[in-house]
């Protein structure tokens, strides 16, 4: 039986990990794939590959997984997009949803597991991680984390990793004065008062590593 070939776009910064990803894909034959090591040059790359999933890792220096999601899709709006992290929390597996994903896969799913998802998001179906379902399904509770709007969820993050207001300007292509408002809103919403509380914040619901 004939394979229609499939083409994908795998985005993570780590080179080791995207080497092993495409040895797997590729093992699938009728799997062609493209690589980006960050969210910028994915979306590049999106343009002049044209490809039909895009699997992509939320932990990314700069502009994450999640902004990178929304500007596909702001250029694409039907894109389809594959989550494939270490994050295996309600929080970020809302989120990505929200952001328009189709798919959503932890990097502890078995080889068959991501080529099974590359196949229904290709076709544009959804697919979540089995040990996350139940999570999708009950919308999960993000809890103090649900009050961000994905906007500020992104500033939340790159503030929890260390980025000062003007980097997170440059990284997200906003004025300094918008990073700082966001900045301001974010402590308040989250009830935090200093750059630790932040950060443990972000560590307690998995949004960073340690």
């Amino acid at each position: 039986m004939e394979t229609k070939t499939i083409r994908v776009l795998l985005v993570d910064d780590h080179p080791v990990v995207r080497t092993g990803f495409r040895r797997l894909l590729e093992v699938n034959t009728g799997v062609v794939v493209a690589e980006a090591d960050s969210g910028e040059e994915a979306v590049q790359l999106y343009e002049k590959t044209a490809p039909d999933v895009v699997v992509l890792d939320l932990s990314m220096p700069g502009m994450g997984g999640l902004e990178t999601a929304r500007r596909i899709l702001a250029r694409d709006g039907d894109a389809r997009l594959l989550v494939f992290s270490v994050h295996d929390n309600e929080a970020m597996l809302s989120r990505a949803l929200q952001a328009g994903v189709l798919g959503y896969l932890t990097k502890q799913s078995a080889p068959a597991t991501l080529l099974e998802a590359v196949h229904a998001v290709a076709e544009g179906k959804m697919y979540i991680d089995p040990d996350l379902v139940g999570r999708a399904l009950g919308g999960g509770r993000g809890g103090l984390l649900e009050r961000l709007t994905p906007r500020e969820f992104e500033v939340f993050r790159l503030l929890a990793e260390g980025h000062s207001v003007n980097d997170i300007a440059g990284i997200l292509n906003i004025s300094p004065k918008t990073a700082g408002v966001h900045h301001t809103r974010i402590m308040h919403k989250l009830e935090v008062t200093t750059s630790v509380q932040l950060v443990r914040l972000a560590l307690r619901h998995g949004v960073i590593t340690p």
